[in-house]
């Protein structure tokens, strides 16, 4: 479903396509989410996130929901989460947000899925802490080597 998008002239005086409140393009999506615009359509590629919709001029179009998914993305990356992991988190989140069709069981499976991985994300900020600390430690000693010889 297109967005209903405003035309308007650049400072260049070239024409754009604005989009309504509801819906931004990659270049604000990148800024929301401090993500490049490369690393964005990589996402797209590998169907992570997907616009929501295309303007009139063919430009992709993005929601809020599709800030929040990037976003999971960005803090699962540095935690060393593969891509299909955060796509099968993702597909997980997903299904429970819909909420729809799943009997009991499946709906324990999935929370189960989503817990597996909030374990293995703390398990890695425990592991991120420690490094910090020795390089913390580590920072400290070298100043403090500094501090003795000047």
């Amino acid at each position: 479903m297109p967005a209903r998008a405003e035309n308007a002239d650049d400072e260049k005086g070239q024409r754009i396509t604005g989009v309504d409140g509801k819906h931004m393009q990659i270049g604000e999506l990148a800024a929301r989410t401090e993500l490049s615009l490369r690393t964005i359509r990589h996402y797209e590629e590998t169907g992570l996130v997907v616009p929501s919709a295309r303007s009139q001029g063919g430009f992709r179009l993005y929601t809020e929901a599709d800030v929040a998914r990037l976003m999971v993305i960005r803090r699962m990356k540095p935690l060393g989460f593969t891509l299909d992991q955060m796509r099968d988190l993702l597909e997980a989140t997903d299904r429970l947000d819909a909420g729809t069709g799943l009997d009991t069981d499946e709906h324990g499976a999935l929370l189960e899925r989503v817990r597996t991985y909030q374990q293995a994300a703390a398990e890695q900020v425990e592991k991120l802490r420690v490094q910090l600390a020795r390089a913390e430690d580590f920072a400290a000693t070298l100043g403090a080597r500094l501090d003795a010889r000047a």
